[in-house]
C-alpha cells in the first residue's frame, strides 16, 4: 500500500505528459496548416500580381495553296511584359517570320503588335504593341538565373492550349542544359528544366521565382511516347534574355559567334575510337568540320571512317580559352556568353596523343549553311 502513491504520482504524470505531448502535436498541426495556408496565399497573389503582365499570342499561317481547305491556320503562344513602351518578349517559334501579331490581355482586350526584332538561334523574340493601350502596363522584371538553384520553387504562367491564364508550380529540376532550336542544328545553353507543365500555348511565357522575378522564358515541354508532359519543361535563362533584348531592340537581330564543328560529350563508348586513350578521358569529341568554316581555316580535325566503316577519332577539344571543358554544354555556353563573332577563340585540342593549341577566328553564325539535318549537337 505504501507503493500506491508513487504509481498515483506515476500515472498523473504520464497522463499530463500525454497531454503535453498531444498539444504539442496540435500545434505542429496548427503550424503546418498556417505554413501551408501562407504557402498557398503567397502563390496566389504572386498569380494576381502577375497575370496582367501575361499576354496570349495568336499568329495566322497562311495554307499553301495546295493545301485542303481555305481557312488560315491559327497558333498560340505566350509573352510578357517588358516594359511600359508596349514591348513584349516571347519566343522566336512563337512569331516565325511575321511581321504582326495579335495581342490578348487577360481581361480580353486585344491589340497588334509588330515584331521588332529575332533570335531564332536562342528562340527569343521582341514585340511591340502598335495602338493606344488602354492598359496600364507593368512591366515584369527580370532575375539572376544564375542564381537559380536546383530545388527552388518555381511558377509557369501562359495560356497552354489557349486557355488563358494558366499558372502551373514546380521546382527547377537543373539547370545548364543545351536544348536544340526548332528548325536548327544549333544549340540554346544554360536552358533552366523545371517539372512544372509546360504546354503548346506555353511557349514564351514567364518562369517566375517567388520573389515574383522572370528567371526564364519558357520554350519546350518534353512529351512521353503517349503524347503527354513527360515533366520536363524548358526555359531560356533570364540573363540570356538580358543579353539579347536590348539589341533586338536597337538592330532587330542578334549575332552569334559560329565555330563550324559538330560536337559532343567525350564517353566511354566514343573513347574506343581512339588508340590508347583511357576511357575516363574528359573532352569534346570533334566529329565534323564545316567545309571552309573556322575551325576547318584553323586546321581542325573531325572524326574518319575507313574502308570498314570503322570511325576513327582525330581531335578532343580539352580547353578554351586555357579553361577546362569537360562537356559540349560547356564549349557552347563559354562562347554564347564570352565570345562575338571575328574575335579570336584559343582551343587545347589532344590530337594523336599529343596537345595542341589552335588559334580560330570565329565567324558569324548566320553565316553558316547548316540545316536541322546535323547530327549532334553543332557550334
Amino acid at each position: 500500500m505504501k507503493i500506491a502513491p508513487f504509481i498515483l504520482v506515476a500515472v498523473i504524470v504520464f497522463v499530463f505528459s500525454g497531454l503535453i505531448l498531444y498539444a504539442g502535436h496540435l500545434e505542429i498541426f496548427g503550424q503546418s496548416d498556417n505554413t501551408r495556408n501562407s504557402t498557398s496565399t503567397s502563390i496566389s497573389k504572386i498569380f494576381k500580381d502577375v497575370q496582367g503582365s501575361v499576354v496570349q499570342i495568336t499568329r495566322e499561317n497562311k495554307q499553301a495553296p495546295d493545301s485542303p481547305g481555305d481557312e488560315n491556320v491559327t497558333s498560340l503562344g505566350s509573352g510578357f511584359i517588358f516594359d511600359k513602351e508596349g514591348r513584349i518578349i516571347t519566343n522566336h517559334h512563337v512569331v516565325q517570320d511575321s511581321k504582326s501579331v495579335d495581342v490578348t490581355f487577360i481581361d480580353g482586350n486585344r491589340y497588334v503588335a509588330s515584331v521588332v526584332g529575332s533570335d531564332p538561334f536562342n528562340d527569343v523574340a521582341v514585340i511591340k504593341i502598335t495602338q493606344n493601350i488602354s492598359e496600364k502596363l507593368r512591366p515584369l522584371i527580370l532575375g539572376n538565373s544564375s542564381a537559380v538553384e536546383v530545388g527552388d520553387q518555381v511558377i509557369a504562367i501562359g495560356n497552354p492550349y489557349g486557355l488563358a491564364g494558366s499558372m502551373s508550380l514546380g521546382i527547377v529540376s537543373q539547370k545548364g542544359r543545351l536544348i536544340s532550336t526548332e528548325g536548327s542544328a544549333f544549340s540554346i545553353p544554360s536552358v533552366i528544366q523545371t517539372d512544372a507543365l509546360i504546354n503548346p500555348g506555353n511557349s514564351g511565357g514567364p518562369l517566375l521565382n517567388t520573389q515574383e522575378e522572370v528567371i526564364g522564358m519558357n520554350s519546350a515541354g518534353v512529351l512521353s511516347d503517349s503524347g503527354a508532359f513527360s515533366g520536363i519543361g524548358l526555359a531560356v535563362p533570364s540573363n540570356t534574355i538580358s543579353k539579347i533584348v536590348p539589341v533586338l531592340i536597337s538592330k532587330g537581330n542578334y549575332t552569334h559567334p559560329w565555330l563550324g564543328i559538330s560536337a559532343s560529350s567525350l564517353t566511354s563508348k566514343l573513347t574506343e575510337n581512339f588508340e590508347n586513350l583511357s576511357r575516363d578521358f574528359k573532352g569534346v569529341y570533334v566529329d565534323s568540320i564545316t567545309k571552309n568554316g573556322p575551325a576547318d581555316k584553323a586546321g581542325l580535325r573531325g572524326s574518319t571512317t575507313d574502308q570498314y566503316g570503322d570511325k576513327h577519332g582525330t581531335d578532343i577539344i580539352t580547353a578554351v580559352d586555357n579553361r577546362n571543358v569537360t562537356y559540349m554544354e560547356d564549349l557552347v555556353s563559354y562562347l554564347d556568353e564570352n565570345k562575338k563573332p571575328g574575335e579570336k577563340l584559343n582551343l587545347t585540342v589532344l590530337r594523336n596523343q599529343s596537345y595542341l593549341d589552335i588559334g580560330v577566328l570565329l565567324g558569324d553564325r548566320s553565316n553558316s549553311t547548316k540545316t536541322n539535318d546535323t547530327k549532334g549537337p553543332y557550334d
